[in-house]
């Protein structure tokens, strides 16, 4: 099971980012490119630079035309410039290009070729409380920080914001803080952060007790406003449930993360006293109109967390004693996703079956030997086909994630 990445990648294939992309004959393309360069310079005329640049934005919104800017790299690094610029620069339009350039990962290397200090300039204004365009730099970042290489770099750059966490701290608070930008509403910063906790570094500082991280991005599990929002937030806290050693921790009375974890995954059931009774105080009496997590993505890596933590003894007595079963049960019986309900039967079969024999107490730290893994990961793929092929009627699209367009 690897770590989660942010949520739906940012870009032109979402969101309705950029306008169709013109079409342009192969023969002087690139010279036809290479002639809007002058009119995105700081001291062209402020409407031949808009115009230059929403024909850029564009040219971003079909995969020939990144391939053809990919080979820019002065367009690239003057595109850059725009996107931080101030007003009257079209900077919203040079931010969304980026965007729709960074969802494409094959483009990241020329990108930061052609602007080393990308990330730092995204991270600088999509942090910036007064800047109108935050969003567009924090989309920017999160489809730049699925990829290992541009990951490490913000990671770098967020060190360099301050010592001791501080660059990972005002991201957390941007996050957390609502209002922090009147102009923006940093959805996309949910996205980043899960693509950061891949990083040891990252897990270590959301994980730290003294710094009370996971606390504050709880309740975001069940933001109502952006799927984007919440999917990051889940996909960070599945990420730091990798770390075994802090299950007790996150068990435990201090962040008691586990009714965050069911709640989005409950509907308007009405359980006995006898089994209401199971249930952490959160989950008891839930409304009539109790709605589950509307995304199927999002339920699948709320179901992944919980069942990270029954890799131990102690988290699966824990899982079972706070009655996930009958959250997991009612789930199982409405789930229309294939993939979802089969997530949703192993983590059942966890809690119900017998425990693993001796010396497999943390199922986590079991080494499974490479074929034996090869041949798990085959019969999943075809459990999943025959369970498709079983309930075609289930199959209704789940909403997909708004705005800006992250994976």
């Amino acid at each position: 099971m690897g770590e989660a990445r942010g949520g739906a990648g940012a870009g032109a294939s979402g969101g309705g980012l950029s306008p169709s992309a013109p079409r342009m004959p192969e023969a002087g393309a690139e010279a036809e490119v290479a002639t809007l360069l002058p009119f995105l310079a700081p001291g062209a005329r402020a409407d031949l630079r808009a115009e230059a640049v929403r024909h850029v934005l564009a040219l971003t919104g079909s995969g020939p035309g990144r391939a053809l800017l990919a080979g820019q790299a002065l367009l690239l690094r003057a595109l850059v410039e725009l996107a931080a610029a101030p007003a009257p620069a079209p900077a919203r339009d040079a931010a969304r290009a980026l965007v729709n350039l960074a969802a494409e990962p094959g483009l990241h290397e020329p990108l930061l070729e052609a602007e080393p200090a990308l990330p730092a300039r995204l991270l600088g204004r999509a942090l910036d409380p007064e800047w109108p365009w935050a969003e567009e730099a924090a989309a920017v970042l999160a489809n730049l920080s699925r990829e290992p290489a541009p990951c490490a770099a913000l990671m770098a750059a967020l060190a360099a914001a301050g010592p001791g966490g501080s660059g990972l701290e005002r991201l957390v608070r941007a996050l957390c803080t609502p209002g922090y930008n009147a102009r923006a509403p940093l959805h996309y910063l949910g996205p980043v952060l899960s693509n950061l906790s891949q990083r040891p570094a990252a897990r270590a500082f959301l994980l730290d007790p003294d710094r009370c991280v996971v606390q504050r991005l709880l309740p975001l599990t069940q933001f109502p406003d952006s799927s984007v929002r919440r999917g990051g937030v889940v996909g960070t806290l599945r990420n730091c449930c990798f770390e075994h050693r802090h299950h007790e921790w996150l068990l435990g009375p201090k962040v008691d993360i586990l009714p965050f974890l069911l709640l989005p995954l409950a509907g308007p059931e009405d359980f006995s006293e006898e089994e209401m009774e199971r249930l952490p105080v959160d989950l008891q009496y839930l409304p009539p109109d109790k709605q589950r997590e509307p995304d199927a993505d999002i339920r699948k890596m709320l179901i992944e967390a919980i069942m990270l933590l029954t890799a131990t003894v102690f988290g699966r007595q824990q899982v079972r004693n706070q009655g996930a079963y009958l959250i997991l049960r009612e789930l199982h019986s409405w789930e229309p996703e294939p993939d979802v309900q089969v997530a949703c039967e192993k983590l059942i079969q966890v809690l119900i079956g017998d425990e693993p024999e001796q010396g497999m107490d943390n199922l986590l730290e079991v080494q499974v030997p490479e074929d034996v893994e090869r041949q798990l990961q085959r019969l999943d793929q075809q459990e999943q086909e025959q369970h498709s092929r079983k309930h075609p009627e289930e199959l209704a699209p789940e909403p997909q994630a708004q705005g800006a367009a992250p994976t």
